[in-house]
C-alpha cells in the first residue's frame, strides 16, 4: 500500500520546510510503513494563514453546496472502506473487525453533519415590550484547530471535521504522531469531494507543543476542538485562555461498570466484552473499573474470564484474531506496570491470556481482589485489562462510581427500573444502561466534572463551530 506522508497546506500536498520526517509504524510487527513529514512551526502557521484566505469564501458558500462536499466525502470513504480499515489497522495495530467498526462509524459522521449543515436553526420574534423585533442567528466561528489522538484516527478526525466544516469553519487538522497516515487519507477524499483549496488543512509537528502554542496565539484560531488526556488539556486550556477561544475538550475517562443485584449475569458479560475490549481497551469510553454485586461476583468474573479465553490475540491484518496490539511498545509497557503495580499491592490476576512474544501486544486479563481507590481503580488503564470490586449495598456503588474527577460515560446492568434509577445518580456525561456501546454520530458525546467540555456528534456537535448572533430590529422602520 501506498502512504499519503506529507503536509496538507493550501489545497497541496507538500514536504516540511526543513525536510524532516517522523517514521510511522506498525505496532504489531515494529515495521516502518512511511516517514510523515514533521511540520515546522512556519509550516503550521501558513496552515493558519491558508485556512484564514480561505474563511470568508466557505463561510458565505451556501449550507447545501457544503452539504453536497460532505456528502461525497461520505459516499466514497463508503466505497473505499477496505482501504480505510487497511490504513487503521496498519498503523494503530487494532483487530480488524475493530478497525471495521470504526470506519463505519468515522464515515457516518460526514453523512450527519451533511444532514446537519443545512439545518441550523435561528429564531426571529417580537421583543416582550413590542419595541423592536429579535433576531438570533448562528455563524461560523472561523478557523478552527483541530487536534486528534491515536486511538481512533479514522473516528476522532470526521468527528470533528466534519461539524467544523458544516458549520462553515475552515480547520487545521494535527493529528497524533503515531497515527497520521488515516488523517492524510480522509483529508485527501474531502480534497477530492470538491473541498476548496485551505479549507481543511493537516500538519503533524513533533513535538507537538510549541507549534500548538504559536497557532492558537494566532488570532484567527477562534476554536479549539481537542480529544486526549486530561492533563493535556488542562495545557491547551491555559493556552487557549489567553486569547479567548472557543474550547471543546473531550479528555480522560473512568468509565465505571455497574452490575447490580437481579442482573442477567450473561447479558451483563457481554455487554463487559463491549465495554472492555472495544479497541483493546485502548478508549477514553472504556470500561475502567467493574463494581459487581456480591451475590453475582463469582458467576461474573468465571463468565467474563471465559469470554476473554475465547479472545485470540495477534495481528490485526489477520482477520481471525479478535484482539490485536496497542499502538505502541511503550502503551504495552504501561499497562504491564499498572497490572504488576496492582498484583504486588494484593490484586489477583484471576486470569491471564497468552500474547505474542514480539509487537506491542498485551494479553487480555482478569483481576480480582482489586480495591476501591488504589492505583489501578483511579487510573485510565487504557488497554485490555478488567479490574473487578465487589459491593453489597448499591449506594456503595454509585459512591464509588462517582469518586473520580472524570466523567465521560458509564455502564450500569440491572432491570431496568433499579437501573435508570441508578443511570440518574451518576455523575456522567453519558450512561449506557444494559447495553455496551453508546457512542452514535447522531447522539451527544461528551463527558462531565474533568473529563470534558462541550459535546461532538448529535444535534450539539455543530454548534461547537457556531457563534450566536442577537440582531434587533427596530420595529417601526
Amino acid at each position: 500500500m501506498t502512504y499519503l506522508s506529507d503536509l496538507y497546506i493550501d489545497g497541496t500536498w507538500r514536504p516540511a520546510s526543513s525536510g524532516d520526517t517522523l517514521g510511522v509504524a506498525d505496532p504489531a510487527t515494529g515495521e516502518v510503513l512511511a516517514r510523515f513529514a514533521i511540520a515546522t512551526e512556519e509550516d503550521c502557521l501558513d496552515a493558519v494563514s491558508s485556512a484564514t484566505r480561505a474563511f470568508p469564501a466557505w463561510r458565505a458558500m451556501a449550507p447545501r453546496q457544503r452539504a453536497e462536499i460532505l456528502r461525497r466525502t461520505f459516499e466514497t470513504l463508503t466505497a473505499e472502506q477496505d482501504r480505510l480499515i487497511e490504513l487503521i489497522v496498519a498503523e494503530n495495530g487494532k483487530a480488524h473487525a475493530d478497525a471495521a467498526a470504526e470506519a463505519s462509524y468515522a464515515t457516518e459522521f460526514f453523512r450527519w453533519f451533511a444532514e446537519e449543515a443545512v439545518r441550523v436553526a435561528g429564531d426571529f420574534r417580537r421583543s416582550p415590550g413590542g419595541d423592536k423585533d429579535l433576531v438570533v442567528t448562528h455563524e461560523p466561528v472561523g478557523v478552527a484547530l483541530l487536534i486528534t489522538p491515536w486511538n481512533f484516527p479514522a473516528a476522532m478526525a470526521t468527528r470533528k471535521l466534519a461539524p467544523a466544516l458544516a458549520a462553515g469553519c475552515t480547520a487545521v487538522l494535527k493529528p497524533a504522531a503515531e497515527t497520521p497516515l488515516t488523517a492524510a487519507y480522509i483529508v485527501d477524499v474531502l480534497r477530492r469531494a470538491g473541498l476548496p483549496p485551505g479549507v481543511a488543512n493537516l500538519v503533524l509537528p513533533h513535538p507537538a507543543g510549541p507549534a500548538v502554542a504559536r497557532m492558537l496565539a494566532h488570532p484567527a484560531v477562534r476554536a479549539l476542538s481537542f480529544t486526549g488526556s486530561t492533563e493535556v488539556g488542562r495545557i491547551l486550556l491555559r493556552e487557549a485562555s489567553s486569547s479567548v477561544t472557543t474550547c471543546s475538550m473531550e479528555l480522560g475517562g473512568n468509565a465505571p461498570f455497574v452490575v447490580l443485584p437481579g442482573a442477567d449475569v450473561d447479558r451483563a458479560v457481554d455487554g463487559a466484552m463491549v465495554a472492555k475490549m472495544r479497541n483493546g481497551g485502548a478508549a477514553c469510553t472504556a470500561a475502567n473499573r467493574f463494581y459487581v454485586h456480591a451475590s453475582l461476583a463469582a458467576e461474573f468474573t468465571n463468565g467474563l474470564t471465559r469470554a476473554m479465553s475465547d479472545l485470540r490475540t495477534g495481528a490485526g491484518s489477520d482477520r481471525r484474531n479478535h484482539h490485536g496490539a496497542l499502538v505502541s511498545a511503550e502503551e504495552r509497557d504501561k499497562v504491564a506496570r499498572l497490572v504488576d503495580e496492582a498484583v504486588a499491592a494484593g490484586a489477583v490476576a484471576h486470569f491471564r491470556a497468552v500474547a505474542p512474544d514480539s509487537g506491542a501486544f498485551y494479553p487480555p486479563t482478569v483481576l480480582t481482589g482489586v480495591q476501591h481507590g488504589s492505583t489501578l481503580t483511579r487510573t485510565e488503564i487504557f488497554g485490555p485489562v478488567a479490574p473487578i470490586i465487589t459491593f453489597d449495598e448499591v449506594d456503595e456503588a454509585v459512591s464509588m462510581a462517582n469518586d473520580t474527577e472524570h466523567g465521560l460515560i458509564a455502564y450500569v446492568y440491572g432491570p431496568l427500573e433499579d437501573a435508570l434509577g441508578v443511570a440518574r445518580q451518576l455523575d456522567s456525561g453519558m450512561v449506557a444502561v444494559n447495553r455496551g456501546v453508546a457512542s452514535d454520530p447522531a447522539a451527544p458525546f461528551g463527558g462531565v466534572k474533568q473529563s470534558g467540555i462541550g459535546r461532538e456528534g448529535g444535534f450539539d456537535g455543530i454548534h461547537e463551530f457556531l457563534e450566536t448572533k442577537y440582531i434587533a430590529l427596530d420595529a417601526l422602520a
